[in-house]
């Protein structure tokens, strides 16, 4: 993956920067590693160090035409370490041992001790010339110091060497404390851990010392695949400070329903994130897919990203109620982007949305269905990052100018409005509610607006109907009370059994109880310019 897709602004290396080419961890140390420093990588057992290094070392050797010398102490034997790298992507045995020079060093220390290993370090260095080193298994060597002073000079002796020769250098040890004495000395520390969290398996990264430079500070996921390690920095951090630009002239997008759009006086304005809120089965997903198909209509493309509903499924609950999804999708006027439930990575996500996104800036007025903010708070490792993540997330959907309509869903049943993401609400401009009403022992939908930013809107309680003739809002429902609870009850006489009865041919008991209110013409029309 190259720099220009990671999220945020990546920062080049400068003169004096080594790249180290591991998706994004360039971005956290502000361009990469110190020519000539030296910077100790701890970590647990399995927690992913072979893999870091010897990615670190094939990187450098692609992307800057280097020399890599990778000594070990007591650890696994050569043969093995390159029987498994093999089978990851950036792994080339092609480089050794000419670019890639695999050397042990644990039978020198043993026998003579620092200053023979120190001999053979210095020897090894200029005759492979090299310009990266790597030094794994330091809690070996460190067993053979005959004092903490005595490793203390091995490690500022081993700094000076490297320094001299122009030699950056890696260090790698299990995980001790992070007061360590080698960790006092060098220009840089890393950890990577690998915990569980219920029961969750996690690896993360975290840079606690860095000298000379800014660097992103806290815990980042870290995910190892067969192109080996990648690294997401949190999102709330990444995109800290989006770009303030934004287009001068905001236009309307409509869900091409037309009572819909006359509510939200035309439209959702664009480049700005709405939160459709609603129980399984109130129309969440038909809605959102209706917005997507309108904008295609209109020429603008569109984006569905969904974590429950595989796109064939998709397109067929589409075509069922005159949704014409299919043809857009065919023709990339609509991507479906679907993220099956399994364990997935919050950042991972932001960052798959993200990037997708900025390789279509030069669409115009693009649309984003999410389906539903559920999968991101599933994929989260800690919980109350998440009024962070949203925040981060669609200030950066803003920034792109993308018109952004994201689901979340309510308990089938209850009596109250518990928004099981409440911090969604506070950072979208509009939320729109579905909800179910139960009224002479029938099911309706109704949809209202709760809340729409620097906009008039209708503040009435729409029917939202769903039929094969498509989905459809129709008029007000003023003549019941109670109805965001669902135990509605008609006001007045309609309360009356006997007048709610259905005569056959005549109308429904929703029109009935709706008669009242459309021969004096109440319409519901509020105001909604506030927040």
């Amino acid at each position: 993956m190259s720099e220009s897709e990671t999220g945020g602004s990546e920062e080049q290396a400068g003169e004096g920067r080594v790249k180290s080419g591991i998706p994004r961890l360039d971005f956290i140390l502000k361009g990469g590693l110190k020519q000539g420093g030296t910077y100790a990588l701890m970590g647990p057992p399995g927690g992913g160090k072979t893999i870091f290094a010897n990615q670190l070392c094939c990187n450098h050797i692609d992307n800057s035409d280097g020399r890599c010398v990778y000594m070990t102490l007591l650890i696994e034997s050569h043969a093995k370490m390159v029987a498994h790298l093999s089978g990851l992507s950036f792994f080339k045995p092609e480089y050794i041992p000419d670019r890639l020079y695999y050397v042990s060093g644990y039978q020198m220390v043993r026998d003579e001790g620092f200053s023979g290993l120190l001999e053979l370090i210095r020897r090894t260095l200029r005759d492979r010339q090299a310009t990266l080193f790597v030094m794994d298994g330091m809690e070996s060597a460190e067993q053979f110091a005959t004092s903490p002073q005595a490793y203390r000079e091995f490690v500022h002796s081993l700094q000076a060497l490297a320094n001299m020769l122009g030699c950056t250098t890696l260090l790698i040890s299990n995980v001790r404390e992070r007061s360590h004495v080698e960790n006092a000395l060098v220009d840089g520390v890393i950890e990577l851990s690998d915990k569980l969290i219920g029961p969750r398996a996690v690896r993360e990264l975290t840079v606690h010392k860095f000298r000379g430079s800014d660097y992103l500070r806290g815990r980042h996921e870290v995910e190892i695949t067969d192109d080996g390690m990648v690294i997401h920095p949190r999102t709330e951090i990444q995109f800290s400070k989006p770009p303030e630009n934004a287009r001068e002239q905001r236009v309307r997008m409509g869900f091409g329903l037309p009572r819909l759009d006359e509510m939200l006086d035309g439209g959702l304005p664009s480049g700005s994130t709405t939160a459709l809120l609603g129980s399984p089965g109130t129309g969440k997903t038909l809605l959102g897919l209706s917005f997507l198909v309108e904008g295609a209509r209109q020429g603008q493309h569109g984006t569905y990203f969904g974590f429950y509903e595989p796109p064939p499924r998709l397109i067929e609950k589409a075509e069922d109620v005159g949704i014409p999804l299919e043809r857009y999708v065919k023709d990339g006027s609509i991507e479906l982007i679907w993220q099956p439930p399994l364990e997935h990575f919050m950042d991972s996500l932001a960052e798959q949305l993200l990037e997708g996104l900025k390789s279509q800036e030069q669409k115009e007025r693009r649309r984003l269905f999410i389906d539903g903010a559920e999968g991101f708070r599933a994929a989260a490792v800690y919980p109350d990052r998440i009024p962070r993540f949203l925040s981060a997330l669609t200030n950066q959907l803003r920034s792109l100018d993308v018109t952004t309509v994201m689901t979340d869903e309510l308990e089938l049943f209850q009596p109250q409005l518990n928004l099981p993401t409440p911090e969604l609400a506070n950072v979208v401009e509009t939320v729109i509610l579905l909800r179910y009403l139960e009224l002479r022992s029938q099911i309706y939908r109704l949809l209202s607006i709760m809340k729409m930013r620097e906009s008039r809107y209708d503040t009435s309680l729409r029917e939202f109907r769903i039929s094969r003739e498509g989905i459809d809002v129709a008029d007000s429902f003023e003549s019941a009370e109670s109805i965001l609870s669902g135990q509605a009850r008609l006001r007045g006489g309609n309360g009356d059994g006997k007048a709610a009865r259905k005569k056959k041919g005549g109308p429904g008991p929703l029109k009935k109880a709706l008669k009242k209110v459309r021969r004096t013409g109440g319409k519901g029309r509020g105001g909604g310019g506030g927040r």
